[in-house]
This record gives structure tokens, sequence and C-alpha cells, in this order.
């Protein structure tokens, strides 16, 4: 279980953009922060449909993020994506949001793009027992591929 460290910074919920996107005032800056290691289905990504577990993707983030005190944690390397958002592990009451959303099903472990990352086989863990209870996401055969998610709503 990932715990709260001394590297994380106090952050407030602005928006819940989707399952593993939100807005947060950070240091007194709104940011897009996108949470690091973890992939959920799409619902606003432009030109692709809503995929299967999407909604409920969001709503588990949401109330994950209004149930206590939110703050997140960046690590070395890249800090930012392509899009320009802040990369970033993002805790409530110092428990991880990422590690809550892979263990319950709704996120599978992805963009592993510059390891070593503090995380990771934890996370993978985590996932393998989501898979193995068929959890949301891993409920479906061949909807889980390695690019993501395949089908829609």
């Amino acid at each position: 279980m990932v715990h709260r460290t001394s590297e994380q910074v106090p952050i407030t919920l602005v928006e819940t953009i989707d399952g593993d996107t939100i807005k947060a005032r950070v240091n007194g800056k709104v940011e897009t922060v996108r949470y690091l290691l973890i992939d959920t289905p799409e619902s606003k990504k432009p030109g692709l449909c809503v995929q299967s577990f999407a909604e409920e993707a969001y709503q588990r983030n949401n109330e994950l993020l209004r149930k206590g005190s939110l703050s997140l944690e960046v690590v070395e390397g890249p800090t930012r994506d392509s899009y320009g958002r802040l990369l970033a592990y993002v805790y409530v009451d110092g428990q991880s949001v990422q590690e809550t959303l892979i263990k319950e099903g709704y996120a599978r472990v992805a963009y592993i793009m510059d390891p070593p990352y503090k995380y990771l086989n934890l996370f993978r863990s985590d996932q393998k027992l989501a898979k193995k209870s068929r959890l949301k996401i891993w409920s479906r055969n061949d909807y889980v591929s390695y690019k993501g998610f395949i089908g829609c709503e």
C-alpha cells in the first residue's frame, strides 16, 4: 500500500476531468494533473467514443477525491506529458488514488515511459489481483489491450 511521503505537496481539487485526470490548484496555480502509470477508459477524448467503464472510472475517481485532504507527488524525470499536463501520483489522506483505481479494476498500469518508477511493481501486483478477480475493466475478455481499451458503449 502506498502512503504519504515527505515529497508530497498539498493540492486543492478544482475539477475531476475523468478517471485519470484532474484540475487542481498546485502551489497557487491551476494545473491539469495526469495520474502517473495508469490509464482508465476514455469518455471525453476528442474523436473517440465513450468506452465501457469510463463513466464508472470517472465517478469513482471523483468520489475518492472528495473524501479527504489531497496531495500529489511529482517524480524525477519528465514532469509533463505531450499535452503539457503535470504527471504525478495523487493521494487522498495519504492513500494513493492510482493504487485504489487499479485494485478496484477501474484502471490498467500503462504509460511506462521513463523507468524506474517508484510504485510500478506494486501497481503491477495490484493489477494482477484485479485481473485475476475479473473486476470491472477485467470482466470482459479482450477489452483491455496493450494500447488501451477496445470497444465502445
